[in-house]
């Protein structure tokens, strides 16, 4: 297995042409069902378990679940700035130099899970409200220069929780735990 299998298990993130009504529902599902596999995927985890990278020079797994608790937030509150205001800049984080602060690196991930289980509940519930045309509502992100409608925002998220789901169920597969 490669350093970029290890690094992206289910591949990188590819935005499709058209993002339907139905993909939009899977996408929703998705957010909505993070927490519960995270939670199951993590749950029986020693604390030598959780502070095992997932990945050479790779966050450990205790870090990536309080990255998402950390990433999630900011992804709730562009949404909302986004359905609030025309195209907010919004600010983006160093989340690398967030997973190396003491409450990613040594801090039980009990709280982070209760937070992303109550975050994605009112995630969804705000997501399944939106109609269209507030789905094409954007934010412009300066670190990459462009414009992200609320509707790809919604898939690179679906993704980003599989993606590092898929990183820790790929570790303790390898490490047979």
């Amino acid at each position: 297995m490669t350093l970029e299998d290890l690094k992206y298990p289910i591949g990188k993130y590819e935005k499709p042409d058209q993002i339907t009504e139905q993909q939009l529902k899977l996408y929703i599902a998705d957010i909505q069902d993070f927490p519960a596999k995270l939670e199951t995927a993590v749950g029986l985890l020693t604390d030598e378990q959780l502070n095992t990278p997932y990945r050479p020079q790779g966050w450990t797994i205790r870090q990536v679940v309080h990255h998402c608790a950390d990433s999630h937030m900011n992804s709730l509150i562009r949404f909302k700035l986004a359905l609030t205001e025309d195209k907010p800049v919004i600010k983006p984080y160093f989340e690398d130099r967030w997973a190396e602060l003491t409450d990613s690196q040594n801090y039980p991930i009990e709280p982070s899970l209760v937070l992303l289980k109550s975050l994605h509940a009112r995630w969804t519930h705000l997501l399944v409200g939106l109609n269209e045309s507030q789905f094409e509502r954007k934010f412009i992100h300066p670190e990459h220069g462009k414009e992200f409608s609320l509707k790809e925002n919604t898939g690179i998220y679906a993704w980003h929780g599989k993606h590092h789901l898929a990183q820790i169920i790929s570790l303790v597969k390898r490490m047979n735990w």
